[in-house]
């Protein structure tokens, strides 16, 4: 497509989803700017209009997703936790150390109710861009908000995996 051509609507909606369905990487609202010459603000919400249709989109930190079914990934858990700030990458290392992905992190806020993030980590080198995300935008956890405590779903292809991971977490303190 041609930089200096700017897609309509309907025919932007279905170029972001070939480009989401053909991604194993989340794509950025600013490359899919970029690349359909729109604004990030247009691209989000196509976005919104793409997951009202009922398209299986998921924006993450790292950009959107389309959620292709994981067969790998059919065990889940949901774990509450509380720690500091600092001790947040040893609790995420934790987790993935043990072949766990660490699908969200969700928080009872005392106003607003459940807030909830994705966050798909599932390596050491997810969570250090996470981490440098974080730092570079020196946007807070949303574990700042509840004094430590959150929640993270799991995921991981068997019970046993889950189950070390959590025996780990238990182990440094890290489990409500």
């Amino acid at each position: 497509m041609n930089k200096a051509e700017k897609l309509k609507g309907d025919d932007r909606r279905t170029q972001l989803m070939s480009w989401l369905k053909e991604s194993s990487e989340p794509l950025s609202g600013s490359a899919l700017a970029g690349k359909t010459n729109v604004s990030r603000q247009v691209i989000v919400q196509d976005m919104s209009l793409l997951k009202a249709s009922g398209e299986p989109i998921m924006a993450t930190a790292q950009g959107y997703i389309y959620m292709k079914p994981d067969k790998g990934h059919s065990f889940t858990c949901v774990v509450a936790a509380i720690h500091s700030p600092e001790e947040t990458i040893e609790e995420l290392y934790t987790i993935v150390d043990h072949g766990v992905t660490v699908e969200d992190v969700t928080v009872d806020h005392p106003v607003y109710g459940d807030i909830k993030a994705s966050l798909k980590l599932s390596n050491r080198n997810d969570v250090e861009d996470l981490m440098n995300r974080l730092k570079e935008t020196k946007a807070p956890l949303l574990s700042e908000l509840t004094d430590g405590i959150h929640m993270h779903t799991l995921s991981a292809d068997s019970t046993e995996k889950l189950d070390k991971a959590c025996f780990a977490l238990r182990k440094k303190g890290y489990l409500l």
